[in-house]
């Protein structure tokens, strides 16, 4: 029973964490380059704002945004993180899909234990493989952008990138440590012990058989 509650709630905290990553993904106020209420900016004409897909600046009450469209032009850190971030959003789906048909309370015909058992594994590490890919760009973007531009503020896809990574860190951990021994591992242990155990009662036998 606590195997099976773990293996829940590492589904869905895995499903939330990636939810968090796509909008982190899919959203471009990563770091907040100037704001009204950074005591230095102040005095500045322009607020701005700074993602994977496009820069946005508020100057004189108008919001403009310039997509990143050329590659060749952009730093390294973002193309890395974009492409780090795309990789994590595409592998969530097999992932959430591979440890749902695993949950001991979905039943695919008459599969043996050991696929589920098979299944949930590569589930669990494929989640721990997204929170790693939504970790790097989540941490490297915004000390490469301060290297960069100098002062800067978290943005709230930043947020949502670590929530998410932190979450699919969990959940993948979860679903990976509560599988516990294969079926396949733990009929074989019974068949071996009850094997070994045999042979212990054949002396009382050919005595029993002799007298």
């Amino acid at each position: 029973m606590a195997s099976t509650c773990l293996q829940m709630s590492g589904f869905l905290l895995s499903c939330f964490g990636w939810i968090g990553i796509i909008i982190a993904t899919a959203t471009s106020e990563w770091v907040v380059t100037c704001r009204f209420d950074i005591t230095t900016c102040k005095k500045m004409d322009e607020l701005g704002t700074r993602g994977l897909w496009e820069d946005c600046v508020l100057s004189t009450d108008l919001y403009h945004c310039r997509s990143l469209t050329d590659i060749l032009l952009l730093p390294a850190y973002i193309q890395t993180s974009r492409a780090l971030m795309i990789s994590a959003s595409i592998l969530g789906l097999p992932a959430i899909l591979l440890v749902m048909m695993s949950l001991p309370c979905i039943n695919l015909g008459s599969e043996p234990e050991s696929i589920k058992y098979k299944r949930s594994v590569v589930g669990g590490v494929l989640i721990l493989l997204i929170a790693i890919c939504s970790i790097i760009p989540t941490v490297w973007f915004p000390i490469a952008s301060h290297r960069e531009s100098g002062l800067v503020t978290f943005g709230y896809s930043l947020y949502a990138g670590w929530i998410g990574a932190a979450l699919c860190l969990f959940g993948g951990s979860m679903i990976s440590c509560c599988s516990g021994d294969s079926p396949e591992y733990s009929e074989n242990r019974y068949y071996y012990s009850k094997h070994r155990a045999a042979p212990s009662a054949s002396p009382n036998h050919a005595k029993n058989a002799h007298v």
